[in-house]
């Protein structure tokens, strides 16, 4: 997956914006304002290639154990995030965009009602 996927991707999702609110290198994308993937560009370019998504823990878990490329989410809750390195090409284009899915479908219903009934 190149960035121009991953970023297409998301912003593909309904409700979805994207935003550098913390300096004018990580890219976040937001659902309906609440964090759901981000992506340092300056590491990318440099060739560290890895994006942050929001994960059940359980689930966070057993994707570290089963993919040495998923670990604690750099930066962030180590219970909640995970570091995907996309690095080496090893995890299918499919596979991440499940990833990106869940992490999306975590925020969403961690939402009020009416705000989920805002994305029908």
């Amino acid at each position: 997956m190149n960035i121009e996927q991953f970023h297409d991707y998301c912003l593909k999702k309904k409700g979805v914006t994207e935003d550098f609110p913390f300096d004018e290198d990580t890219l976040v994308f937001k659902v309906l304002g609440k964090m759901f993937a981000l992506v340092g560009l300056k590491r990318w370019e440099s060739g560290n290639k890895a994006i942050n998504l929001k994960c059940d823990p359980d689930y966070a878990e057993e994707l570290r154990a089963a993919y040495s490329n998923i670990q604690p989410g750099y930066h962030m809750s180590k219970k909640h995030w995970n570091t995907v390195s996309l690095q080496d090409g090893s995890l299918p284009p499919q596979f991440l965009f499940e990833l990106i899915d869940h992490s999306y479908n975590m925020v969403v219903k961690g939402m009020p009602k009416k705000l989920r009934d805002t994305l029908l």
